[in-house]
């Protein structure tokens, strides 16, 4: 495992913040229901990093499939903002950075975040 590796991990936003979470980067499109942002303990939120609503939607519906999800959130990182973001984050995990990357899936290893965490983690 690399260094920048262990730089990164998903957490649910709902859980206790934790001293050992470093930067706390929301990357979910909506803010999670019921959770003030003092709670939250939110320190960045870039959006482009989050699913569209039109995926989002899709991946939930009838016809969403979890591996067909992953090419099309890929596809949407793709754009130059998000891309941006994307390799702002890298950069800092590859420094050794510590990023929380907080949802409100219910299993952050399972969804977007840990498709983010795996880019923000490979070379």
């Amino acid at each position: 495992m690399t260094r920048h590796a262990r730089a990164v991990h998903a957490r649910r936003v709902y859980d206790s913040p934790s001293p050992d979470d470093g930067v706390r980067v929301l990357v979910d499109r909506l803010w999670p229901r019921g959770l003030s942002k003092v709670d939250a303990r939110v320190d960045e939120w870039p959006k482009a990093l989050t699913p569209s609503t039109e995926l989002r939607r899709w991946y939930h519906g009838p016809d969403g499939d979890p591996e067909e999800f992953v090419h099309r959130y890929e596809a949407e990182l793709e754009s130059p903002e998000a891309a941006e973001a994307l390799e702002d984050l890298r950069s800092r995990a590859r420094k050794g950075e510590r990023l929380t990357l907080l949802t409100a899936a219910k299993d952050p290893e399972a969804g977007h975040a840990a498709v983010l965490a795996r880019l923000l983690t490979e070379s």
